[in-house]
């Protein structure tokens, strides 16, 4: 099978496209034509010898922990030859989704409704989990409370936009202005231009707030939060600095790492068969070009996901 995959940590010129041996199944697992994968900052992070490249063993190392696809071998499992299928899978231990084919854990995946563009959902499990567990696990959110969303235009951040809405909750999100549109659209009752505006002169006793951005602008926001209020930061470069600071203005700071959930994977896949949520795709690029997604998605200014499309010969 046609793979992306490196031989050791390093920058772009390490990512090689060339042949792999294809899967071979274990108990309650499943082989996956891949239709897509999403492209995430943990993905360059990682190839470059960050992210959680703690977790790889050995090389050839194939990156990438969502997908979307076909069962081609149902093996032990409850799922159907022919079933379409999506996941984030084994996170974050390697998964090597940058292929034609992936051996996937049954219980880490869910049937694809066929209203849904695979394409799409190539790129919505890890955003859309990482979304969900931030704002109901760890967040909490209830009907009619407020929650901040830094970085609202991003992957994980248009979802939970779209998420806090569906929940009943009060939005206020930080971007460029050429998103202000799009995130009112999506859900958003107030936006914060967080070149020109400093947040906490905008913005009070906030329930939540969702930092996609992590570093300084999410300790500026923490001023933004009630005594009981907490942030969820994702960045985990950045992760014990905002805690630490947390600390200090006596705020409740948590860091996350998605998890992979069939079960919240299966509502995902429901609002947006439902027309309750949209991903916004990026861009899209063939597998081969999978270099050019992580320099596009390392520069910080991607609206929405970036979608790697994978097609067999």
């Amino acid at each position: 099978m046609k793979a992306i995959s490196i031989h050791q940590f390093g920058g772009l010129d390490e990512l090689v496209y060339g042949d792999q041996p294809k899967p071979q199944l274990n108990s309650g697992e499943v082989l996956v034509k891949t239709a897509a994968a999403g492209v995430n900052p943990i993905d360059w992070k990682t190839c470059s010898g960050g992210g959680a490249s703690g977790f790889v063993s050995g090389f050839p190392f194939i990156p990438g922990w969502e997908f979307s696809g076909t069962v081609e071998d149902a093996g032990d499992s409850q799922f159907n030859v022919g079933d379409s299928v999506y996941g984030i899978i084994r996170f974050p231990e390697p998964a090597g989704c940058y292929a034609e084919y992936i051996a996937a854990p049954a219980d880490q995946i869910a049937i694809l409704p066929a209203s849904i563009d695979p394409q799409l959902a190539g790129g919505l499990p890890l955003a859309g989990l990482t979304a969900w567990q931030a704002l109901f696990d760890i967040g909490g959110l209830e009907k009619g409370q407020k929650v901040l969303i830094l970085g609202a235009a991003g992957g994980v951040g248009h979802l939970a936009v779209q998420l806090a809405k569906w929940a009943g909750a009060h939005i206020t999100g930080t971007a460029s202005p050429h998103n202000h549109e799009m995130l009112a659209e999506l859900g958003c009752e107030h936006l914060i231009d967080y070149h020109n505006q400093h947040i906490s002169d905008y913005v009070r006793d906030m329930d939540l707030i969702i930092d996609c951005v992590g570093g300084d602008t999410a300790i500026d926001a923490l001023p933004c939060l009630t005594q009981d209020g907490v942030l969820v930061t994702l960045p985990s470069v950045t992760k014990d600095q905002v805690i630490t600071a947390g600390q200090a203005q006596r705020r409740r700071v948590e860091g996350i790492r998605v998890e992979p959930s069939a079960e919240q994977l299966t509502q995902l896949a429901k609002l947006v068969a439902d027309d309750v949520i949209h991903l916004h795709e990026a861009e899209s690029f063939p597998l081969e070009k999978a270099a050019e997604a992580f320099e596009q998605s390392a520069s910080g200014h991607v609206c929405g996901k970036l979608v790697l499309s994978i097609s067999l010969d």
